[in-house]
């Protein structure tokens, strides 16, 4: 009796056994670690960020901004709320949003936002009083530059009074190259302070190997672990606007930036499940 029941044991713990293995495989195999996070653009219509990006590696959020035009979407700010606020408990339950980088005080119009940036650090320092309940681990101010704005460096004195860890973002409009990026930005841009480049695939202004070089030409003048990559996962649409980018076109960018961490912008917008499948199908093909 104790042979059979001792003979009984071992085979239900075998069959227990290739189920977990089964379960964990299966697990594994519907998940990747391809991307390190997203970046989610608040706005009345997406206010309520929802996805799978978790399953294909992200658990870092990079929020854009925490007000926009005047309008707040974290409670408490003496700002006019957002007509939808979003539910932050909810979010920093999220295996994508594990860490936040929280974005401050911004504008949709990027004019705007340059000739206003003083009173956006102003704003930015009240909104970093208000932690919304997740995970902060920097911070974000959305004032976006590039080597053709001409006063850009007179950001510093306005960087040097926001909270860190500080993380900025550029582009390159006019071309000028990763080199001459890397040598404008040291020139006056605060050492404490981290470079996301956005790589510029989404409106074919370069080649991912082309923003991969401009990215290792960053690291190298200001520090591998000052530089991230935003990848872009959006293209133009027939017609005007955008439209999200195809597991095909986003591929070369996220095989491009290994090394770098690299997070798609934006999820709510772009990255809907669809994608995350098909990005998946196609590591699987491999």
């Amino acid at each position: 009796m104790m042979r059979s029941l001792l003979a009984s044991f071992t085979v239900s713990a075998a069959l227990a056994c290739a189920c977990c293995m089964s379960s964990a495989a299966n697990a594994d195999a519907s998940r990747m670690r391809l991307v390190d996070g997203i970046v989610w653009q608040p706005d009345n219509a997406h206010a309520d960020p929802r996805g799978a990006w978790d399953r294909i590696g992200a658990r870092e959020l990079i929020v854009q901004w925490t007000a926009v035009d005047g309008i707040a979407f974290v409670p408490g700010t003496g700002m006019r709320a957002a007509a939808r606020m979003p539910d932050w408990e909810r979010i920093g339950r999220e295996p994508w949003a594990r860490d936040v980088i929280v974005g401050l005080a911004g504008r949709f119009d990027e004019a705007a936002a340059r000739a206003n940036a003083a009173q956006l650090a102003i704003e930015s320092m009240q909104l970093a009083d208000f932690r919304p309940p997740v995970h902060v681990t920097g911070y974000y101010f959305p004032v976006e530059i590039d080597p053709t704005w001409q006063t850009a460096s007179t950001l510093r004195s306005l960087l040097d009074a926001l909270p860190r860890p500080l993380w900025i973002s550029v582009y390159d409009r006019a071309n000028v190259g990763g080199a001459a990026l890397a040598e404008w930005l040291d020139q006056w841009l605060p050492r404490d302070v981290g470079v996301l480049l956005q790589d510029g695939c989404g409106v074919y202004a370069r080649e991912p190997k082309i923003a991969r070089e401009y990215a290792e030409q960053l690291a190298a003048k200001l520090g591998h672990k000052r530089v991230r990559i935003i990848a872009e996962a959006f293209r133009p649409q027939v017609g005007g606007g955008f439209r999200a980018a195809s597991a095909d076109e986003l591929k070369p960018q996220i095989d491009a930036y290994r090394g770098f961490k690299t997070y798609l912008f934006d999820g709510p917008h772009y990255v809907a499940a669809e994608l995350v499948q098909g990005l998946l199908d196609a590591y699987r093909r491999r």
